[in-house]
């Protein structure tokens, strides 16, 4: 969650915002891996944090995350996005993430253009692997297909994330880390990106839970270079149904240009569009 939400989107449009905690709406007993055997109805978000969870949507199941961020760079520049994250289940241990953000243009500040779309597919290899815990990978493409140049990046874009997610009594934690690889000459945006996260979920009373999360991107070089940035995230999670869950928190710099930031959102289970279980 930098202070450049297309950049954010290069390197994993997942993320976004991207973008909960394993599953910190929901109780923490619950698995983190697909919900086919327990109820597909129940959300399994993937926001308010950078970090993702191995979880994946039961097939035939979407799921839809929807939030809004206002930032506040170093500079005194305020932006707004609004990530959008909708996830189509496509096997027991296979999801397909179609990623898309809304971004206002930073020299007016008011209208919204959409940003380029991210397709990803994440496959979940193993489940409670030593060390590992349940472990999967995903891959996807970002394509330039922003509405407007404030907006995206012109460039297509490969990234692969590595997640590796864990139930520690009742906290569950998720551990990531990914590259991303730029197509164009470097000008505009670094041609290679990274980053790495941890977040923790946690119940508190009920169906009201919290996240805290540590992320940051490392250094790029080239002309677009920039130092390194870390922040931390944190906020209360809430699950109206076991269907919607809610968060908003902030976001604070630890390290480098990080943004100031706040976010709202939510992660709505829409049900089976197809290859419905009797």
């Amino acid at each position: 969650m930098k202070g450049h939400p297309f950049l954010r989107a290069c390197v994993f449009g997942l993320v976004a915002s991207a973008s909960g905690s394993s599953l910190a709406a929901q109780p923490a007993t619950q698995s983190i891996r697909d919900s086919t055997a327990g109820d597909p109805n129940s959300v399994q978000p993937e926001r308010p944090t950078v970090a993702t969870h191995a979880g994946t949507v039961t097939r035939g199941w979407v799921e839809l995350e929807e939030g809004g961020e206002w930032d506040k760079t170093p500079d005194g520049k305020r932006t707004f996005f609004a990530p959008t994250n909708l996830k189509i289940g496509l096997a027991s241990r296979a999801q397909l993430n179609v990623l898309v953000n809304l971004i206002t243009d930073p020299a007016r500040g008011t209208s919204l253009a959409v940003g380029d779309v991210t397709l990803g597919v994440k496959y979940r290899i193993v489940d409670d692997a030593p060390i590992v815990g349940d472990f999967a990978i995903l891959p996807a493409i970002k394509l330039p297909s922003a509405s407007t140049s404030f907006a995206g990046t012109g460039t297509t874009d490969f990234s692969v994330l590595l997640i590796s997610s864990h139930e520690l009594g009742p906290v569950a934690m998720d551990l990531n880390v990914g590259q991303t690889w730029r197509g164009g000459d470097g000008t505009s945006v670094p041609k290679m990106a990274s980053l790495w996260t941890a977040s923790f979920g946690f119940p508190i009373d009920g169906p009201l839970g919290a996240v805290a999360e540590v992320f940051g991107y490392p250094r790029t070089t080239g002309p677009a270079g920039a130092k390194g940035t870390a922040a931390l995230l944190v906020g209360p999670t809430y699950l109206v149904r076991n269907w919607l869950a809610l968060d908003a928190g902030i976001i604070v710099p630890v390290a480098g240009d990080q943004a100031h930031a706040i976010y709202v959102g939510f992660v709505w289970n829409l049900g089976c569009v197809r290859f419905c279980r009797e």
